[in-house]
């Protein structure tokens, strides 16, 4: 498929679980990819394996809560590209689960810093590239608990909710160019980050479902991979659920 041909897309946190099968999916669409990750091992094992696929794509190791080298690598790309198409904000953690009695302000600010910063700074340095182009698809990777909250995930619960405000205000701010900015809410996708979390409360987050089974990682990249195309035209600011029916909203 050439759908996504000469595009240039940039997957954050793409080392590795959706952000990896975002960045084939966009692959196998035509796009050329750069993977943002700070995970300089599995950002290797990630290009080889896209590579092996006649996937275009290069990495660039960076912690996108800074914005000093957030800049830097966005200099990188449009030097070497010229343009930025597509944008995808997938990098996250869980954070710690505990009673928000028991969490910590530190660790409310560890998962705020790569859960919320780091999408704002994302945005705020690549939408001016796309406004030269008069063009753009941004899509935040939120989740189910942003819009329910999940009990004992307070932070990131809390950040989820926070990206997809900043999701709406931005998709509302650009609606008159051809910039669409939308987010996605997964349920609970079976990749490492269940590791990050107790395994009683992740049994309970697959009882919420109403499909009673995680959400495929090729399944959030399908939907992904529409919202970074051209065809999405007239959807923006928008919420996308993904969450096996557990959305009541």
């Amino acid at each position: 498929m050439d759908q996504l041909l000469n595009q240039i897309a940039i997957i954050t946190g793409g080392a590795t679980g959706i952000g990896l099968g975002v960045a084939t999916k966009l692959g196998q669409n035509g796009a050329k990819i750069f993977i943002l990750d700070v995970d300089l091992k599995e950002g290797k094992k990630a290009i080889k394996f896209l590579k092996n696929q006649n996937i275009e794509a290069d990495l660039i190791t960076v912690d996108v809560t800074i914005e000093k080298e957030i800049k830097k690598t966005i200099d990188q790309i449009i030097a070497k590209t010229g343009k930025i198409d597509i944008l995808i904000n997938n990098a996250g953690i869980t954070g710690k689960t505990g009673s928000i009695t028991e969490t910590s302000v530190d660790e409310m600010d560890r998962v705020y810093m790569l859960n919320l910063r780091a999408v704002f700074l994302m945005c705020k340095n690549i939408i001016p590239h796309m406004l030269n182009e008069n063009y753009g698809r941004i899509v935040n990777i939120a989740s189910i608990a942003g819009k329910e909250g999940n009990p004992k995930m307070v932070p990131y619960s809390a950040t989820k909710a926070a990206v997809i405000g900043l999701t709406k205000s931005i998709g509302q701010e650009f609606a008159e160019t051809e910039i669409r900015v939308n987010c996605v809410t997964p349920a609970i996708v079976r990749t490492k980050i269940l590791e990050q979390i107790n395994p009683e409360v992740v049994e309970y987050l697959i009882e919420k479902i109403p499909m009673k089974r995680t959400v495929k990682i090729a399944e959030v990249a399908n939907l992904v991979a529409w919202l970074a195309s051209k065809e999405c035209s007239a959807s923006t600011g928008a919420v996308f659920d993904i969450s096996g029916g557990r959305a009541t909203y």
